[in-house]
């Protein structure tokens, strides 16, 4: 394989990672063609990145539209995100190479089928193209479920999901960050919007305290549930040990999960991917999250490499949590094996030599297998899949 292009709305901090390693083993045979602006809501919140020279603005001209579509036929191997179907019609017809890189698309429920005008989207997008060489990376491990749902990708759908950019410590730099010297650090991130649970760590926390326990709480981010959080926090009365940091940067928030000792990520199963999750178990954190995010069954092996929680299960939550605030070494012990483990497969220089191994060997006739990581196939997982 000579050329990879990697078509998506525009180019963030959640790509920038894969993207750089695409570049570093292709060179000039890697595009990421950008095909909208970024919203300004979304550049406030860090997300933008000075372009580098791989990346194609196709919405900046005509020419580079045409570029575009000229990538999208001619590519060996391209990687289809959230763009323009019709920049890929070409490719399709020809029957080349191509993968899809799609979170979970019935996260609202199976009744989205029922929708005429999504219906004929996804029977165009997925269905009828079913017998070509069109396979899926899944950033969410219920993919395969909800494509089988629809009779699509059966057999053709490979673990992935998203690779934030970071800066790699090893773990014994991030221990020295997590300060044994004082109280367990508990953080939560994201934004504060219903979907994503934050209650459910406020009254954990309050039943961990009540229960004697020594720690600190700290969330990072903003929205409209801010207010009604502060105030949970009030009248459950763990304002000595609460601390809302407001909106920080991903390099900021980043550095916070650096020095927590236990990252809690509460999403119910609106949660697409969770990109909390990666960044809590990469920064070296016992990481606890909720069954219904995306990431979780392909990132959090039970006992291992953290915990997992029942979506939505106050007492869940706080088994868990009080399972780790009893035992700092337990909590020390999962930080290393989750860091460990995103050092060893999920990152994204594996993630990228992967995509060019398989791409090499579906180009000539045969296939690569992975057991683990990415790129290793997807079982079908369904919401109900959680036991105590």
């Amino acid at each position: 394989m000579k050329t990879l292009t990697f078509f998506s709305n525009y180019f963030n901090h959640h790509q920038e990672a894969l993207c750089n390693a695409f570049y570093s083993i292709l060179g000039d045979g890697f595009t990421f063609v950008e095909t909208e602006p970024m919203e300004q809501f979304r550049s406030d919140m860090g997300w933008g990145r000075k372009a580098p020279s791989y990346v194609l603005k196709s919405y900046e001209s005509d020419e580079n539209l045409k570029k575009a579509y000229e990538l999208g036929e001619k590519s060996d191997v391209v990687i289809m995100g959230t763009a323009p179907e019709d920049m890929i019609e070409k490719r399709l017809e020809l029957d080349k190479l191509t993968f899809r890189y799609s979170e979970r698309p019935l996260k609202e429920g199976r009744i989205k089928v029922l929708i005429p005008r999504l219906a004929k989207k996804f029977v165009h997008n997925h269905y009828r193209n079913r017998d070509k060489k069109l396979y899926l990376l899944a950033a969410s491990a219920y993919c395969a479920s909800d494509y089988k749902f629809m009779h699509s990708y059966i057999g053709k759908c490979y673990k992935f999901g998203y690779f934030p950019t970071g800066e790699k410590k090893s773990f014994a730099e991030l221990s020295e960050l997590k300060d044994r010297n004082k109280p367990v650090k508990v953080l939560w991130a994201g934004r504060f919007l219903k979907l994503k649970r934050a209650d459910l760590l406020i009254r954990a926390a309050k039943r961990c305290r009540d229960a004697g326990y020594d720690f600190r709480l700290e969330f990072v981010g903003d929205g409209v549930e801010e207010k009604h959080l502060m105030k949970l926090v009030h009248d459950l009365k763990l304002d000595d040990i609460t601390e809302f940091k407001g909106f920080l940067s991903p390099e900021e928030t980043r550095a916070e999960m650096e020095k927590a000792n236990i990252f809690v990520m509460t999403s119910n199963f609106l949660e697409g991917w969770g990109s909390v999750i990666y960044e809590g178990l990469s920064a070296g954190c016992a990481v606890i999250a909720s069954h219904a995010a995306g990431a979780t069954p392909f990132l959090v092996s039970q006992g291992r490499t953290g915990f997992v929680f029942k979506s939505g299960d106050e007492d869940s939550l706080t088994d868990k949590l009080e399972t780790l605030l009893k035992s700092p070494d337990t909590a020390r012990e999962l930080g290393r094996a989750a860091h460990q483990n995103m050092q060893k497969y999920w990152n994204p220089e594996v993630a990228a030599s992967r995509i060019v191994e398989m791409s090499d060997a579906m180009l000539s006739g045969s296939m690569k297998h992975y057991n683990e990581g990415p790129l290793s196939p997807c079982e079908y997982l369904y919401n109900n899949w959680y036991r105590e």
